[in-house]
């Protein structure tokens, strides 16, 4: 997804699913096919790629995601599968190659009234002639046979990416009749009220809710009646993220559709470092805004049973960045997404074309000369190596026991849809999203790992048992249904603390809805709240016993409190008494630290209140090096992340695989002798590192006995680093000890 008035066009994502690693090395016989993974139903990390295999991408995921209704679909999916792939399809749903449905070609009607337009009546476009899509039944309809052609070559599941109306658009001819039809009544320009501007976002949000029900059920009809079990997944960006580039899209509605089996949360540099404004300051802030669209996401499906993808890329929309820069922006992101424990599943790279196989400027744009020759280069062996290291770990993220070292646990900060409906004329939000921000980013900076709760989602069973404090305000969303005024207030009076930081001059507070319209009354949705938490409208600051829980109300502007020091010392503030009220304990850390079983994910914070460093003592792998350094010890300083693998975690006296840029199959270990299966993609160095019993006496790979630089023997720990050149066909490791 790429916003056409900040980055160019022609973003698609994509998944890549792995092998687990750090596991003993199993006495297994060797598989038929030993380039073949024999436990490729996990389906645990994907890629994603419209162009035929290539072994230069052949990152030997558990599923490529074959994207695209163009060319031949079949014999693209089949050249994957021939390699050993699941096959997942996905393609666009608010934009693609449909040049035939707009021109009349599919079905005799021409819809080109169906491009989202804006006020001027310029169609928004996603690149040259692909236009956004309006949504009408009929295309719902187009995109039921379309995807049928990707179910008739056998692909095992639908990924229908990024359903986004932008908010800027709401001027199609098409978008006027739906109005007509929603509403019984004429259409009414977006721009000239905030109630027109919210009502219009609801219908935007409809009609994708709509289309993809229609091919949800679809794909459902069809596996019965072919007995088949094709599942559906939507990519798409966090609602943080659409409210802020000003687009809509039916998050949390999904969720509750039938047929709808899941999302990819896509997240990546380019979405997250849109800049955002903490102690006054306006900047990127990577590594804190992936956190928090990573964990909208998260609480997206948590306690829903559906999965949830996190898509990592390795590069970003943008061609324009450095190789350092992005290597940089990724080890945040990727960092930032591992530090949501409840998310096992990633996408690795969205079109591993562009980092395995693109070139990209060696100087930033300042420091290059006026009208210097912008140089550029291909991926350097070694953050290639990086790469693969990480792809094949992320295997391995589905631990049981997590331990956090941070700041205190159990606080939210309930979000809603509604965020995205705010967005436009005539009085738009913050456009720096500065009402979540001026809530979110104290609690973070001082390490708190405070998670953004779905509004939404509240009335699920136990969705609120981790959270003893939760923010709220009215200022940039509004409360979606008066039900959960009901649910929040059981829980504060069951013993929850509610912070509520509101100073009641949202000009969409006084939109047409339930809050307003008959059998209700109420000047603003707060009013109904305090209600039904027993508490006046005109009610005072300060902290109020409510049951066993309690309110602290605070009338400020939470935009307002990013603006300076001071603002984020009150929110700190409100976020210490709320504790004491829940009767937890308040700690302030300069650091996020967890750990994954045997994973240690860190990130040292800057703009904290809180000063010194972070030192962590062990023996352990950095899978952010190259070439596999053991360390035994880490410093986090402001800025820093780090993703380790602890050594002393495996209490083993078996050889076993610790981290590897080659995928390793058929392991097997029996009387000294370990011998295993190594795959990557072309043109790119793998490093293994392995626990052996001892010293290994013969290494031979592919049949050659491997040369002294490269194998590496370290003794303290009893680990052999091995590097060699991928080869995508594999070849066997021999090793003796």
């Amino acid at each position: 997804m790429v916003p056409q008035n900040i980055l160019p066009p022609a973003r698609i994502a994509c998944l890549v699913l792995l092998c687990g690693l750090t596991l003993p090395l199993a006495h297994a016989a060797e598989p038929a096919n030993p380039a073949l993974d024999p436990d490729q139903d996990k389906e645990r990390t994907c890629f994603q790629t419209a162009a035929p295999y290539n072994p230069k991408v052949d990152i030997r995921s558990d599923v490529a995601l074959v994207y695209g209704f163009h060319g031949n679909v079949t014999n693209r999916i089949e050249g994957w599968r021939q390699h050993g792939y699941k096959i997942h399809f996905m393609t666009g749903v608010a934009w693609g190659e449909y040049q035939d449905y707009f021109t009349g070609k599919w079905d005799g009607k021409n819809h080109e009234d169906e491009s989202q337009t804006d006020k001027a009546g310029n169609i928004i476009g996603h690149g040259v002639g692909i236009p956004y899509v309006a949504p009408s039944e009929t295309y719902g309809k187009y995109l039921c046979l379309g995807v049928q052609k990707a179910i008739d070559a056998g692909a095992e599941a639908l990924h229908l990416e990024e359903p986004e109306f932008w908010v800027r658009a709401g001027y199609s001819p098409s978008f006027k009749r739906e109005w007509q039809s929603y509403y019984n009544e004429p259409w009414i320009a977006p721009h000239t009220s905030p109630d027109a501007q919210y009502r219009a976002s609801k219908l935007k949000y409809f009609l994708y809710r709509r289309a993809l029900q229609q091919v949800f059920d679809y794909v459902n009809a069809q596996n019965k009646e072919h007995q088949r079990q094709v599942r559906c997944y939507v990519p798409t960006h966090s609602m943080l993220n659409y409210a802020h580039w000003g687009i809509v899209s039916p998050e949390q509605s999904l969720v509750q559709l039938q047929g709808c089996d899941g999302y990819i949360g896509q997240v990546w540099t380019g979405t997250a470092r849109t800049p955002n404004r903490f102690l006054g300051v306006l900047k990127e802030r990577t590594f804190e805004t992936a956190f928090f669209e990573y964990g909208a996401l998260q609480n997206l499906v948590r306690a829903t049973g559906r999965r949830m993808y996190f898509l990592n890329d390795p590069v970003e929309d943008n061609p324009d960045h450095t190789w350092a820069d992005y290597q940089r922006n990724w080890e945040c992101t990727l960092v930032a997404s591992l530090l949501w424990p409840d998310v096992s599943h990633y996408e690795v790279a969205p079109w591993p074309e562009r980092p395995f196989m693109g070139s990209y400027p060696v100087k930033d744009k300042a420091s290059r000369q006026p009208g210097e020759k912008v140089e550029r280069t291909t991926i350097s062996q070694a953050y290639a190596t990086e790469l693969l290291t990480v792809f094949n770990s992320l295997n391995d993220m589905r631990q049981p026991k997590t331990a956090w070292d941070s700041g205190t646990e159990g606080m939210g900060i309930l979000v809603s849809d509604t965020m995205m409906f705010q967005r436009g004329e005539p009085h738009p939000s913050d456009p720096h999203m500065c009402s979540f921000y001026g809530l979110a980013m104290p609690l973070l900076k001082s390490g708190q790992p405070v998670q953004p709760v779905q509004y939404e989602n509240i009335g699920l069973a136990d969705y609120l048992k981790p959270f003893r404090v939760l923010f709220l305000t009215y200022e940039g969303m509004k409360p979606p249904s008066p039900i959960l005024h009901e649910r929040l207030a059981a829980w504060v009076k069951n013993g929850g603390v509610l912070v509520f930081v509101d100073d009641d001059a949202d000009p969409y507070q006084t939109v047409t809805d339930w809050w307003n319209t008959a059998p209700l009354h109420y000047s603003l949705p707060r009013a109904h709240l305090f209600e039904k938490l027993n508490l006046s409208a005109d009610l005072q600051e300060g902290r109020h016993s409510v049951g066993r829980g309690a309110v602290i109300y605070s009338r400020r502007s939470p935009a307002a409190l990013t603006q300076n020091k001071a603002g984020s010392d009150q929110v700190l503030a409100l976020a210490r008494e709320a504790c004491n009220a829940a009767r937890i304990g308040w700690t302030e850390k300069n650091h996020l630290l967890l750990r994954r079983g045997p994973y240690l994910i860190g990130a040292g914070l800057d703009e904290s209140p809180v000063a010194g460093t972070k030192t962590i003592k062990g023996r352990f792998i950095n899978l952010f090096s190259p070439t596999l350094d053991i360390l035994d010890s880490i410093t986090l300083n402001a800025g820093d992340r780090v993703f380790l693998l602890d050594l002393d975690w495996h209490k083993t006296k078996h050889p076993t695989l610790l981290a590897s840029a080659a995928k390793i199959t058929s392991f097997k270990d029996s009387e000294h002798r370990v011998r295993c299966f190594a795959t990557g993609p072309l043109a790119t160095t793998a490093a293994t590192r392995l626990f052996l019993p001892a010293e290994p006496r013969s290494i031979k790979i592919n049949g050659v006995e491997a040369t002294e630089k490269q194998k590496i023997w370290h003794d303290p720990t009893r680990t052999l680093l091995l590097e060699y050149a991928n080869q995508p066909e594999g070849q066997w490791i021999e090793i003796e000890y």
